[in-house]
């Protein structure tokens, strides 16, 4: 059975994705901070008749990373990743400290570069795979109270792209998704949207995404724009 890894995968897009990719056959191997979280997504799919297992890592560790990924690839037939991990903190630039800089970039940049690195040669000596990249429209332009975050976005974004090219004549695909605000627990902790009710749900996202995985580029503005 092929195998799908998700970052993030214990609540919002990640959760989402994981459940609709059981759907259609593959194995998740779900990895994520939070172990309570990953269980209820892993109950979620097995209820449903999918397949599902929990990896603890820190994508922002690469010994973590390489040493974890060295010891699935033996066990599961690795297809695909996706990076769904994101860490956001908004607000006037000069407000943002350090510590909230270095956990943008280390997550949404640093994460997504190890764990696509460690992945890649699995995908190449298996001849195909696909690796999406979840980036947000902060990676398609500036944004008020988000620059940090944005340019982190931006990273990502030019990162996908770059693969994109460098793997275009082989059977390795790369997916930049680029949706708006979601109705997540991501703003729990923040006021930088007012109203996330108005926002498209998780699992609307996460169906439109699955409609669209042939496209190099998946575009979800908010409804509003």
């Amino acid at each position: 059975m092929r195998t799908i890894i998700i970052t993030g995968a214990g609540s919002g897009l990640g959760k989402e994705l994981a459940l609709l990719f059981s759907q259609k056959g593959y194995n998740l191997l779900l990895t994520g901070r939070t172990l309570e979280k990953l269980a209820d997504t892993k109950h979620e799919i097995e209820s449903a008749g999918g397949k599902a297992d929990i990896i603890q890592l820190d994508i922002r560790n690469n010994a973590d990373v390489i040493q974890k990924i060295e010891e699935i690839s033996g066990t599961y037939k690795i297809f695909g990743l996706i990076n769904n991990a994101g860490v956001g903190h908004f607000g006037p630039f000069m407000e943002i400290n350090e510590r909230q800089i270095g956990e943008m970039l280390d997550t949404n940049v640093l994460g997504t570069i190890l764990m696509t690195k460690a992945i890649l040669p699995i995908l190449k000596q298996n001849g195909e795979g696909q690796i999406m990249n979840i980036i947000s429209t902060a990676g398609l332009r500036g944004k008020v109270n988000e620059a940090v975050y944005v340019a982190s976005k931006f990273a990502v974004r030019g990162f996908t792209e770059s693969l994109q090219k460098e793997y275009e004549e082989s059977s390795i695909k790369f997916n930049a998704v680029y949706m708006g605000g979601m109705n997540t627990p991501f703003w729990d902790e923040s006021d930088h949207i007012k109203d996330k009710s108005r926002l498209r749900s998780a699992k609307e996202i996460a169906e439109i995404i699955m409609d669209q995985l042939d496209q190099d580029s998946i575009i979800i503005e908010n409804k509003n724009s």
